[in-house]
């Protein structure tokens, strides 16, 4: 439990960066942030995989490449649903989403006990 709270909080630092590399995204409080983070994770642990599955043509003959743009929508209409966080247009939800995923993993990594 202890470690999904530390996962949970180091995200919303990771999305607190996420606006000084791509400008045109703004998150207006720690709040957001938080809010953000947590329904980000629900909706890619329970709407996403349901969308890969039904554009999975599309992402085999895109060689996977699609799987971006179902993040970046996932990370749009989420931001959508915040008050405090704004993505103007979809590339700066495609930017946005790709840079907020490599800081995620490399989270995932840092807090992850080590596999045997």
């Amino acid at each position: 439990m202890l470690n999904r709270l530390a996962i949970w909080a180091l995200n919303t630092v990771a999305l607190m960066l996420v606006p000084e590399v791509v400008t045109s995204i703004t998150v207006s409080s720690w709040t957001a942030a938080l809010l953000f983070a947590l329904l980000l994770g629900l909706v890619n642990a329970s709407i996403k995989p349901l969308l890969l599955l039904i554009t999975l043509p599309i992402s085999v003959l895109s060689l996977g490449i699609f799987a971006l743009v179902i993040n970046a929508l996932a990370f749009w209409a989420v931001a959508g649903l915040i008050g405090g966080i704004v993505v103007p247009t979809f590339w700066s939800a495609f930017w946005g989403a790709l840079l907020y995923s490599v800081l995620c993993t490399f989270v995932s990594m840092a807090v992850s006990e080590p596999r045997r």
